[in-house]
């Protein structure tokens, strides 16, 4: 009998919550900025190939990070593969091993043209703590070329979003699609 009376109260009384209000674009954060800036730049989707080239796998968490609901990197068409065959984009961690340089080579040489590099963490863009030695080739840009270098140790998941549209943005504008 009483859930009678109150449903009839709450259709008599009918909606009284306030309109909800506009966005704010100025609350936007870098993050929403990059999501739509990378929507511009890669159209429909971009795939990535990572190669772990002898890290210490701090820049692998950073990566894994970019798959969570914060940064929802699949959700802007960012999505990484498991052949290079299917890649656009090469994203290589960790300073260049002896053990790991051919497959690095393999992997860069079987990837379809237009293709782009990203050096990722300092130990691919320079070494690191590494650097050349009887083991290690040191950075990636000692075996393969590089189109952009993501330092950090590790760079953190907004840094590598940007690099990884700067080197796209790059490469759309040199062959000018």
């Amino acid at each position: 009998m009483a859930t009678h009376l109150i449903l009839q109260k709450i259709f008599q009384t009918g909606i009284v919550s306030e309109p909800a209000p506009q966005a704010d674009p100025a609350l936007r954060t870098r993050e929403q900025e990059l999501h739509a800036d990378i929507l511009k730049v890669f159209g429909q989707s971009v795939a990535i190939r990572h190669l772990d080239a002898g890290s210490c796998n701090g820049c692998e968490l950073e990566i894994h990070a970019l798959n969570g609901p914060h940064y929802n990197i699949e959700g802007m068409g960012v999505k990484f593969v498991a052949s290079p065959r299917h890649a656009d984009m090469l994203l290589v961690t960790g300073p260049v091993s002896r053990n790991l340089e051919v497959a690095l080579k393999r992997t860069y040489d079987a990837m379809p043209e237009p293709k782009w590099v990203v050096a990722m963490g300092d130990c691919g863009c320079s070494g690191g703590l590494f650097g050349e030695s009887y083991a290690s080739c040191g950075k990636v840009a000692n075996v393969i070329p590089v189109d952009v270098a993501v330092p950090g140790c590790p760079p953190t998941p907004t840094a590598l979003l940007q690099g990884i549209l700067a080197a796209v943005s790059q490469g759309r504008e040199s062959t000018g699609t």
